[in-house]
C-alpha cells in the first residue's frame, strides 16, 4: 500500500511540473528573450507559486504553526485557481494560434502582392530613364573626343590645351554624374516594393507577435476569472429562497422556514470576518430553525476557535442544529462537536428531535466510518412515527438512497460546493446524485446547498456560494 501511495504521489508531482513547465514555455520563452528581466521575473513567478501551492496544502493538513499556514495558504490558493485557468485559457490559444499564424500569412500575401504590383510600373519608368541618361552619356563624350582631335591639328597645345582637353573632360564628367544620380532615383525594383508595398513580417516575428497575443489574453482572462471568483467569496454568500411542498407536513406548520447553512469552512484563508458575514445573513432572514449542515472548519480549535466565535449569535425561534461533515474528521470531528455545543448549537449525532409538527433527524458523515462514528440510519430514524413529516441533515448527497428506505420526506445536504471551480461541477456530478438544487427520489426530495463559503483556493467561478431559506409548505393548507 505504501508503495501505491509514494507511485502516486510521483505521478502527480511529475503532472504538476510538466504542466508548470508548459506555462513558462507558453508564457515566458516563447513571449521573452534570453537573459531579459521579463524572462528571469516570470521563471521566478511560476517556480516558487507551486511551490506555495504545495505548501499551503501540507502545512494545512500537517497542523503547522497557524500563522505559517496563513502565509503559504494564501497565496498557495489563489495560484491553484490561477494555475487551472491558465491551463484552461492555453489550451484554447492552442486552437486560435494556427488559425491566427494563417490570417497573418495571408494578410501579408496579399500586401506583397499589393505591393509587387506597384513595383512592376515604377520599374519600366526607371529602366527608360537609364537608356535616356546612357545615350546622352555617350553623345557627350563623342563631342569632347572630336573636339580634342581638331585642337590637336591645329597646333593648339600648353595650357590652352590642357584646359580645353579639361573642359571637355569636365563635360562628360558631369554628364555621367548626372546620369549615374538619375539611375540612383529609378533604385532597383525590390527596393521600390518594400518602400510602397507592406513588408511581410518575418517568421520568427509573426510567431513572436502570436505568442505574445495569446498568452497576454490567456493571461487576462485568467486573472479577471480568478479575481470576480475571489471577490464573490469574500463579499459573502447570497441569500436563496425555495418553498418545498411536504405530504404529510399538517396545516399547523405550513410556512415552517429553515436557513440551512453549509460548507463555511473557516480556514487560514476564510476567517473571523467571513463567519461574521454569514451570521449578519442568516440573522436576517428570521427564520424558525438554523440548519448548519457540515464542513464548519478546516483546522483545529486552538487556531479556528475565536473565528467561530461569532456563530454564538445565531438567532431563531427553534435554534441552531449542526451535523457533521468530512472535513471536521480531518482534524478531529469531537473537539468540534464539544466546541459548537459551547457556541449554543445542538449537533444531531445520528439522532432526532421533534420540532412541532413534524421530525428534524440528523446522521453523521460518512467519513466518520473510519473512526466508527459514521452514519446510523436505524438509530436516528428506525424507530419514529412514519406519519409524521420527516427532515433530514446530512452532509453529503450520497446518502439519499438511505433517506429514501427510512421514508424521509426531505433530505438537506451540502458538501459539493455546487462544484465551486467551473468545470468542476461536472466532476462534481460524477460522485454526487445532485450537485445542487432541488430533485426528488422516489417519495424523498433532496436539496443541496451550494455552500456559503470555499475549499482551497477563495474562490468560485460559475458556482456562487449561497444560504437557501427552505419553507415547508403543507399539501393540506
Amino acid at each position: 500500500m505504501i508503495v501505491v501511495y509514494v507511485l502516486a504521489g510521483l505521478a502527480a508531482l511529475s503532472a504538476l511540473v510538466g504542466l508548470h513547465y508548459y506555462l513558462w514555455r507558453r508564457l515566458v520563452r516563447d513571449t521573452t528573450t534570453a537573459g531579459s528581466v521579463a524572462r528571469r521575473a516570470g521563471t521566478a513567478v511560476l517556480v516558487v507559486a507551486p511551490v506555495l501551492m504545495v505548501g499551503g496544502v501540507v502545512s494545512e493538513r500537517a497542523g503547522a504553526p497557524f500563522l505559517l499556514q496563513q502565509v503559504l495558504t494564501w497565496p498557495g490558493f489563489l495560484w491553484m485557481a490561477l494555475f487551472m485557468y491558465l491551463l484552461l485559457a492555453l489550451l484554447v490559444g492552442e486552437v486560435v494560434r494556427p488559425l491566427l499564424m494563417r490570417w497573418l500569412r495571408r494578410r501579408d500575401g496579399r500586401a506583397g502582392a499589393s505591393g509587387a504590383a506597384e513595383t512592376s510600373g515604377a520599374s519600366g519608368t526607371s529602366e527608360s530613364s537609364v537608356a535616356s541618361v546612357a545615350s546622352e552619356s555617350v553623345a557627350s563624350e563623342s563631342v569632347a573626343s572630336e573636339t580634342s582631335v581638331v585642337r590637336e591639328a591645329v597646333g593648339v597645345g600648353g595650357e590652352g590645351g590642357s584646359l580645353g582637353s579639361g573642359s571637355g573632360q569636365g563635360s562628360s564628367s558631369g554628364a555621367l554624374s548626372v546620369g549615374a544620380d538619375r539611375v540612383e532615383a529609378g533604385s532597383p525594383p525590390g527596393r521600390e516594393g518594400s518602400v510602397r508595398g507592406t513588408p511581410e513580417l518575418a517568421a520568427p516575428t509573426r510567431r513572436l507577435f502570436i505568442s505574445r497575443a495569446v498568452g497576454g489574453a490567456a493571461a487576462a482572462a485568467a486573472v479577471a476569472t480568478v479575481g470576480y471568483g475571489t471577490y464573490g467569496v469574500l463579499r459573502g454568500p447570497s441569500l436563496k429562497q425555495l418553498t418545498v411542498p411536504l405530504a404529510k407536513l399538517p396545516r399547523s406548520a405550513h410556512g415552517f422556514r429553515i436557513a440551512v447553512v453549509s460548507d463555511i469552512h473557516l480556514s487560514p484563508v476564510l476567517g473571523r470576518a467571513h463567519a461574521q458575514r454569514i451570521v449578519d445573513k442568516v440573522n436576517s432572514t428570521q427564520a424558525d430553525l438554523v440548519a448548519v449542515v457540515g464542513d464548519l472548519v478546516d483546522g483545529d480549535v486552538d487556531d479556528l476557535g475565536p473565528a467561530a466565535e461569532p456563530l454564538a449569535q445565531l438567532r431563531s425561534r427553534h435554534g441552531t442544529y449542526f451535523v457533521t461533515g468530512n472535513h471536521e474528521y480531518f482534524s478531529g470531528a469531537q473537539q468540534w462537536l464539544d466546541h459548537v455545543r459551547e457556541l449554543g448549537m445542538r449537533p444531531l449525532e445520528n439522532a432526532r428531535v421533534e420540532i412541532g409538527a413534524f421530525d428534524l433527524a440528523g446522521v453523521n458523515d460518512v467519513a466518520g466510518e473510519s473512526e466508527g462514528q459514521g452514519p446510523d440510519f436505524a438509530k436516528a430514524l428506525g424507530d419514529r412515527d412514519r406519519s409524521r413529516a420527516s427532515v433530514l441533515l446530512a452532509h453529503q448527497p450520497v446518502v439519499i438512497h438511505d433517506a429514501v428506505d427510512y421514508g424521509v420526506d426531505l433530505q438537506l445536504s451540502g458538501h459539493t460546493h455546487g462544484g465551486q471551480l467551473w468545470p468542476g461541477n461536472f466532476v462534481a456530478g460524477l460522485a454526487n446524485p445532485t450537485v445542487a438544487g432541488l430533485e426528488g427520489y422516489g417519495d424523498t426530495q433532496l436539496y443541496v446547498t451550494r455552500g456559503a463559503g470555499a475549499w482551497g483556493p477563495p474562490v468560485r467561478v460559475g458556482a456562487p456560494s449561497d444560504i437557501t431559506v427552505v419553507t415547508l409548505a403543507s399539501k393540506q393548507a
